[in-house]
């Protein structure tokens, strides 16, 4: 029987649950050391893990340990590459939470630093392996609907201002945007399913609801979901925001991918409803989900009609088991396999720096008239690298 292969956890807060699909004693990996340095993500740690976690206040003493083979980035955006530099440099292989990183060069050095050091980087862009979205790839390269010339993605977040209005995420200086930061899932899906990555793009968005309302207050001793409530409605209602408010509550990008194919996604965080609605137009025909979740369904469209009229064949979207459809343990079980064994994986490390580089620089549009911007080209050899398997 093989070994479990032996996985240190970096940051226990919100997405430290994670892990628990990293833990799985004689099935293959087992996590054996945590790193955090609240007394709080300790104590949940060792709840959710057991009493064998060994805990430890941060990422140094992670390092050189002789029970860890591999470790997953949990922390927040902002620290992500900080604290990746480090495991890569140290020789581990590597999970990151999404967003990759909040700028292009952290991105950049993440990639460089794992070329450099032979160290397996991988990136946690869970909604790849999402139904609606695995199910909408099939189509699409059935040649069901053709050539893929359009995608057109609207993102209603009805959470907003509970998810990402009352904490850091609120904060330029810890997202750059959200944009970016909730955005990286859905430009990344649009770049999976288009084909192509985004050279050009677009963009207007604003603060228009949440930076009017005056009752704030530091959250930084509670998590997101101690104050999450959906009596928190209408949003001009909301209370308790954080202290800084910068970044937008509504954006919209226009993209110009570099295989011809051309793109838009529109975010708003003061919607009533919580769902992603993909429109996939081919040159014969189309696809678009109504509702994201197992059990609801894909449209497609293949033959000509007036009006909005009956799609010609619904698909059904599978219901999978685990946090976001079944998606983070099917993405936990492909790292782990990545660590042990490398190879290509439907994760791109390279993909997670477009979605990020294309925030950016939609964020760098909104926020300079809208203007036309260029989106930075990774180099061939680095792209190369990565997508032959990382060596």
């Amino acid at each position: 029987m093989m070994d479990d292969l032996r996985i240190g956890v970096i940051g226990y807060g919100m997405r430290g649950g994670l892990s628990k699909h990293a833990h799985t004693p004689g099935q293959g990996s087992r996590v054996t050391v945590v790193a955090e340095p609240t007394q709080r993500g300790k104590d949940d740690a060792r709840k959710a893990l057991g009493d064998d976690i060994v805990l430890v206040d941060g990422v140094d003493e992670m390092l050189g340990r002789d029970d860890v083979d591999a470790v997953m980035v949990l922390t927040p955006d902002h620290a992500h590459a900080s604290v990746a530099l480090k495991t890569l440099a140290g020789g581990l292989p590597t999970f990151v939470e999404k967003p990759m990183g909040i700028t292009i060069e952290q991105c950049d050095q993440m990639l460089a630093a794992a070329m450099t050091h032979r160290t397996r980087l991988y990136i946690g862009h869970n909604m790849r392996h999402m139904p609606v979205v695995r199910q909408m790839k099939q189509i699409i390269d059935s040649g069901e609907i053709g050539r893929v010339r359009a995608v057109w993605t609207r993102h209603f977040v009805g959470t907003g201002g509970d998810f990402y209005f009352k904490d850091w995420h609120a904060e330029r200086a810890r997202t750059t945007s959200l944009l970016l930061q909730k955005g990286a899932h859905d430009i990344d899906v649009i770049h999976w399913l288009a084909g192509g990555y985004t050279r050009r793009v677009s963009g207007v968005g604003d603060l228009m609801v949440y930076g009017d309302i005056t009752d704030r207050r530091d959250n930084s001793d509670r998590r997101m979901w101690d104050w999450y409530s959906t009596d928190n409605w209408p949003p001009t209602a909301q209370t308790e925001l954080n202290p800084v408010i910068d970044v937008e509550d509504i954006s919209m990008l226009q993209m110009q991918l570099d295989n011809g194919v051309l793109a838009s996604y529109e975010q708003c965080h003061f919607a009533p409803d919580y769902w992603r609605n993909y429109t996939v137009i081919g040159d014969a025909g189309r696809i678009e989900n109504m509702g994201d979740g197992g059990g609801e369904q894909i449209h497609v469209w293949t033959s000509r009609r007036g009006g909005p009229g009956r799609p010609d064949r619904v698909e059904v979207i599978d219901r999978g088991d685990g946090g976001h459809a079944g998606a983070d343990p099917n993405l936990v079980a492909e790292f782990v396999r990545f660590a042990r064994e490398g190879g290509r994986t439907d994760v791109s490390a390279v993909a997670a720096r477009e979605a990020v580089a294309t925030g950016c620089r939609g964020t760098d549009s909104i926020r300079s008239g809208g203007g036309v911007l260029e989106v930075p080209m990774l180099d061939d050899r680095t792209r190369e690298w990565f997508d032959s398997g990382q060596g």
